[in-house]
């Protein structure tokens, strides 16, 4: 029962808190809601986990929102940028009347967020604390560790909001103990995507993500792409061109999945001097709006980025060394 009522007491306190002090914000050195440690469950059964960012407010945004519905996603991991309206009660009723208001659904900062971004924190706090068996601590989407079905996830404001983002990355993964850990944020370095984007993040949050065998995430560049199996990311060196992703502390991949509604972008360089890339979706290839979907096991997972169409321009399989 202790895992229960943990997670029982800790969304009564955050309710208590919300009423309380209705403008109220999680700091950085706090627990926003559950029990965060080892009394929840490390081992993913099935956890299916859409990936997106860059969204927007309109048909191609809900037709997105839709077709996670219908792949039978369990949880959205949003890489920031809601809807470029500032408007954070017409975002949260958007997924509210597709995914409904309990649906988990959690959020890093984007750069199109900032300027109402206590508004969108609020909202993403008060979805918290309705989502049973989420538990997160520090300062949600900016400097934020969480844990959901098994599954670990740094929600981080890198180059877009706050600081001490690598130090943050580099203590939370060497405290977790879970299989599968995913690094979610908005912005790129330049090399790692393949539109105009400069260099905006630095190459330490990619490399302690890599050090700490995490998964990367991130949006800003309005297409897809994915990088093969990474050895290293400032330098580009690639551990293995399979398409069975073996992801362990110190090697793992990063990805950009930015067709989430608002627009679709093209390629701006030639794939031949970036042979890091294992698969590139953009306006060059056709692409349409959609979302990576990854299904996690124990230490198994299987991935592919779906489009609004119902095309899958890539699809691949992961297993966890990271025990």
């Amino acid at each position: 029962m202790r895992p229960f009522l943990a997670l029982a007491l800790g969304a009564l306190f955050l309710v208590i808190g919300c009423i309380a002090q209705p403008s109220s914000l999680p700091g950085e050195g706090e627990q926003v809601s559950g029990a965060f440690s080892e009394d929840l469950p490390q081992v993913p059964r099935g956890l299916k986990v859409a990936f997106i960012a860059d969204q927007g407010i309109g048909d191609s945004s809900r037709a997105v929102l839709q077709l996670i519905k219908r792949e039978g996603a369990d949880m959205v991991l949003h890489q920031g940028d809601f809807d470029y309206h500032n408007d954070p009660d017409e975002w949260d009723r958007m997924i509210n009347d597709i995914l409904g208001p309990d649906f988990p659904y959690f959020a890093s900062v984007g750069n199109h967020d900032v300027r109402a971004w206590p508004g969108y924190q609020q909202k993403l706090v008060a979805r918290l604390s309705r989502i049973n068996g989420a538990a997160c601590y520090g300062d949600l989407g900016v400097k934020s560790a969480c844990t959901y079905g098994g599954l670990f996830f740094i929600l981080s404001g890198v180059g877009t909001l706050g600081s001490g983002h690598e130090a943050f990355i580099k203590e939370q993964l060497a405290r977790s103990n879970f299989s599968w850990r995913i690094c979610s944020w908005h912005k790129n370095q330049r090399l790692m995507q393949v539109g105009g984007k400069k260099d905006e993040v630095g190459w330490e949050p990619y490399e302690e993500c890599r050090r700490g065998g995490a998964i990367i995430a991130t949006g800003h560049e309005h297409s897809y792409s994915r990088t093969y199996l990474m050895s290293s990311f400032e330098n580009q060196t690639i551990a293995s061109t399979s398409d069975t992703l073996l992801i362990e502390k110190g090697r793992t991949f990063a990805f950009v999945s930015g067709l989430g509604g608002s627009s679709v972008r093209g390629q701006d360089r030639e794939l031949s001097s970036m042979d890091w890339w294992a698969a590139v979706y953009t306006s060059h290839q056709g692409a349409d709006y959609g979302a990576l979907f990854c299904t996690f096991n124990e230490d198994r997972a299987h991935c592919y980025f779906k489009d609004i169409a119902g095309r899958v321009p890539d699809e691949f399989d992961l297993i966890s060394n990271i025990g």
